[in-house]
């Protein structure tokens, strides 16, 4: 599910927390040692995405946050922000290279490249939390 998510919007946000669970709290937050990602750079995405990312030319950077029943990939275009959220049980995560990774969602692809080890750990705990997920 790609939203416009820039302005406040009640009937949206209830709509995403029903798709992948509410924030953390604060001391969840700090328990798990924070819930979001570095910056990562987009590589390659699937066409709808992609369309949005040339309206800009600044360098194409995305960030995630993890959620209890998936994850939000938050880009920003012109002065928008737009985010991509996946539960986990939709989630498809690669390894293609060293240091790239693809996130594929029905026919929504994001293809990333992560800089340090520990944006590396960062996409392990999100694997590990998909494969201990229950619906």
């Amino acid at each position: 599910m790609l939203r416009n998510v820039s302005y406040k919007n009640d009937k949206q946000e209830k709509e995403i927390n029903n798709f992948v669970g509410k924030p953390f709290s604060l001391l969840e937050r700090l328990k798990q040692k924070g819930i979001g990602s570095g910056k990562f750079i987009i590589i390659k995405a699937s066409k709808e995405i992609e369309n949005l990312l040339i309206l800009d030319h600044n360098i194409n950077q995305c960030n995630i946050e993890r959620r209890p029943k998936g994850i939000i990939i938050y880009f920003r275009v012109l002065l928008e922000t737009y985010a991509l959220i996946i539960p986990y049980y939709k989630l498809v995560l690669f390894k293609v290279d060293s240091d790239i990774y693809t996130i594929h969602i029905d026919h929504r692809l994001l293809k990333i490249k992560v800089n340090n080890k520990k944006d590396h750990e960062f996409i392990r705990n999100v694997l590990n939390e998909k494969a201990d997920f229950k619906i």
